[in-house]
């Protein structure tokens, strides 16, 4: 069928989008297949690296920490490119099919060479491929909606975001799993044949999707003019300070699982792995958003009126208190005690719960404040702020580093650091969202873009 028949504007029509359910798929596929090599990669830069004549070329922790952040730094920059490979030359759908190809590449790369430069080449292909996809995909669960189903765009939002929480769930269980016991071929392979599915996936939903064209010549001039740089300017501020959540967020991977090594994992008699901890915060989020949805917001919409920009405030100061679980855990740590990993488990409910209130509601705060033809770099730049937070910690974590392989902030000061450093900037970021206007941008029925009431 030629390409002329892909739609270029939503149906008019209040059920939800026919194309939904493939990008919803494709989304728990691909997470699996970039969460999947998250949730091992620590461990296998301290525990498995080798040397090009087949010898154990290990990294320190802190060198480890560093390399993680600036890879998913990377991964989260990248968006800004592909959304403007996006929204200029290919549209979002080609975009997505010759990037993931990419990425398919990079897991290749890492399943066949356990070397530092396997390394290299396999996270630089990833970091290329998911990123430059992530804020085409977001935006595209966007461009299905318009006029008359525009109420179901939250939901659908929830689901997308319910299926990155599934996809990461269970590949935070599983390839621990896989390293410990087959090795890193297989640990890097299953995740790769997770991302060749989620490709052909997404090629297999083409006719079902809404096909924006891309803005060609005219995108410089919308995001140059006056409108384009007003929308920028103002949304610049909220993506620098959401970036200070995603330098706690995402320690996850780094410094918790390095914290757990030396605690008690031992839960209903079984033996957790500490890349399997990760699987705590999807796994809390597939709970707690129905929770938030249908009992904690209707009870907080009694007693006020409960905005994105309130819902996104409570979550940047809710952020805080994780760290302080952590901090305490390091102290007994430092005393020689051996805390139980339940403590760690409270910090993960507690800044799954700061994830729920920000970053469902900021995914869809993002899509709407922006013109039709910035909707994909917009979107970038919700990833954006992810890589402005990881670069963050890998300085934090590259500067802290001492000559004689000691730290400037050990224990449990490194994490009353980042507690401190939340507090600051959760408290600017409410005040500023107390004086900001929000819009609600999305496209009619006939491809035209408008602000809904």
């Amino acid at each position: 069928m030629a390409e002329t028949a892909y739609r270029t504007a939503p149906v008019a029509s209040p059920r939800m989008p026919g194309g939904i359910p493939y990008i919803i798929v494709n989304d728990i596929t691909e997470r699996f297949s970039f969460y999947g090599v998250r949730a091992i990669l620590v461990i296998f830069m301290t525990q498995y690296l080798m040397s090009g004549d087949g010898q154990l070329a290990t990294m320190s922790d802190e060198e480890a920490t560093t390399w993680f952040h600036l890879f998913t730094a990377t991964a989260y920059f990248l968006p800004f490119l592909g959304a403007i490979l996006s929204d200029v030359w290919l549209g979002k759908y080609r975009t997505i099919i010759f990037l993931s190809l990419v990425y398919c590449a990079g897991h290749l790369a890492l399943a066949l060479d356990d070397t530092r430069a396997g390394l290299f080449l396999g996270l630089t292909l990833i970091a290329f491929g998911s990123g430059g996809i992530k804020p085409c995909v977001v935006a595209n669960v966007g461009d299905q909606f318009g006029r008359t189903n525009q109420h179901l765009m939250s939901r659908a939002y929830s689901w997308y975001y319910m299926g990155i929480n599934v996809g990461s769930a269970t590949s935070s269980l599983a390839t621990p799993w896989l390293l410990v016991n087959y090795g890193a071929p297989v640990a890097f392979g299953v995740p790769g044949f997770f991302m060749a599915l989620a490709t052909l996936v997404f090629w297999m939903g083409r006719y079902r999707f809404v096909h924006i064209p891309p803005a060609g010549k005219t995108w410089l001039k919308d995001v140059a003019g006056p409108e384009g740089l007003r929308v920028v300017k103002r949304l610049a501020i909220i993506y620098v300070l959401v970036a200070a959540f995603w330098s706690l967020f995402d320690q996850m991977g780094s410094s918790w699982v390095l914290q757990a090594e030396n605690m008690d994992r031992m839960l209903f008699g079984y033996e957790v792995l500490s890349g399997q901890l990760l699987s705590a915060n999807p796994f809390l989020v597939i709970l707690l958003v129905p929770v938030f949805t249908y009992l904690v917001y209707p009870v907080m919409s009694r007693f006020f009126t409960l905005t994105a920009s309130r819902k996104m405030s409570m979550g940047m100061f809710l952020a805080v208190t994780p760290f302080l679980v952590t901090a305490w855990v390091e102290t007994q740590i430092g005393n020689g005690a051996t805390p139980s990993i339940a403590w760690q488990l409270l910090a993960y409910l507690l800044l799954t719960s700061a994830e729920v209130l920000l970053v469902i509601t900021f995914m869809e705060f993002s899509y709407t404040q922006a013109p039709q033809s910035m909707k994909s770099l917009i979107m970038s730049f919700f990833y954006l702020s992810i890589s402005m937070g990881n670069l963050f910690t890998a300085g934090v974590n590259y500067f802290i580093q001492n000559p004689d392989g000691t730290s400037k902030l050990e224990g449990a000061m490194y994490h009353l650091f980042f507690a401190g450093f939340m507090a600051s900037v959760a408290l600017i970021f409410a005040v500023y969202m107390m004086y900001y206007r929000h819009e609600n941008i999305v496209q009619d029925e006939s491809g035209n873009e408008r602000e809904a009431a």
